[in-house]
């Protein structure tokens, strides 16, 4: 059975959250206020929220919750990567769910937001009933390694372009060639390189090419979104030594969960989370044959959308 994503909604709550006296989080909520709360993560580092994910969602049966992560999106100061790390992210989504007189929720999250709720429910598994992740991240050396050097064997096009911006003296270190450009104080430097380093991502998300997007290009946002990432890129996505995988296998083996995965992931590779599946077997699997990374993908967005309803009915939820 294909499902679709459900109709487009408004939020019926758009504001904001101070959490540090520096960062305040753009949050939203949706759908039923009185019905089960979801929380959606999304991906980047340093992307955000945006309406179509609230449809993955009944909203006749879900209080829907997403949120921009601190710099991202909404969220102020724009760009931040003070006070920005996965531990102030992880206290953020609790002050949240505190703030919203929530007691658990279903955590939805896909590819950096995939990590982000696996640590977030290993800090507070009893505000957890569930989780949904998708294009699975964890932040290791090897996955890292596979984004900034490895995916010239797929995609040698794309990585010659990104490396086309850099002089040929740095291009054996584009991580931090692009990080001296991005955070330069001059927008003339900065707001291009921005450009420039996330298009390489986005031409590297799908199994097939989709149409070019007529939008245009905010370099504000922008540069947010490749500041943000790189930041955490730099620091391993501060996720440092933590055994993500074990910590898993020992703690979450009572958390319902889906796991689904692209295929032709090139962004995030399966093997990742074919691991997270041996780690957690309890959880469904689904390994989709016919997608890359995108959570928009027909086939992703179909079992993502199954797994939400899957998880409407009460036997699926943790008590």
């Amino acid at each position: 059975m294909t499902h679709t994503l459900f109709p487009e909604i408004q939020p019926y709550e758009q504001n904001w959250l101070n959490v540090s006296p520096i960062h305040s989080i753009y949050y939203e909520q949706s759908g039923n206020p009185d019905g089960e709360p979801v929380v959606f993560l999304h991906g980047g580092p340093g992307s955000g929220c945006n309406p179509a994910q609230r449809r993955f969602f009944d909203p006749a049966h879900y209080r829907i919750v997403l949120l921009d992560q601190r710099g991202c999106g909404r969220s102020t100061p724009q760009g931040e990567i003070q006070e920005n790390t996965i531990d102030h992210l992880i206290k953020d989504l609790d002050s949240l769910r505190t703030h919203l007189g929530i007691d658990r929720w279903l955590v939805f999250g896909g590819s950096w937001g995939s990590t982000l709720a696996l640590n977030y429910t290993l800090a507070y598994p009893q505000h957890v009933t569930g989780m949904i992740l998708r294009g699975i991240f964890l932040s290791r050396t090897s996955e890292l390694d596979w984004f900034l050097r490895d995916i010239e064997h797929f995609f040698p096009e794309n990585w010659a372009t990104l490396l086309a911006y850099l002089p040929e003296s740095e291009r054996h270190d584009p991580l931090n060639a692009f990080a001296k450009r991005v955070f330069s104080n001059d927008a003339a430097i900065s707001e291009p390189a921005a450009i420039h380093w996330n298009a390489f991502e986005s031409g590297i998300m799908t199994l097939l090419p989709g149409p070019v997007s007529e939008q245009s290009i905010n370099p504000k946002v922008e540069l947010a979104r490749a500041r943000v990432q790189i930041h955490y890129i730099q620091h391993q996505c501060f996720v440092g030594d933590r055994d993500l995988l074990a910590a898993a296998s020992r703690l979450l083996q009572d958390i319902p969960t889906v796991i689904v995965q692209g295929r032709y992931d090139m962004v995030c590779p399966p093997l990742t989370a074919y691991q997270l599946h041996a780690a957690l077997p309890h959880a469904e699997f689904h390994m989709i044959p016919d997608a890359g990374h995108s959570g928009m993908e027909p086939g992703t967005r179909s079992a993502l959308i199954a797994a939400t309803e899957k998880f409407k009915h009460s036997d699926k939820i943790r008590k």
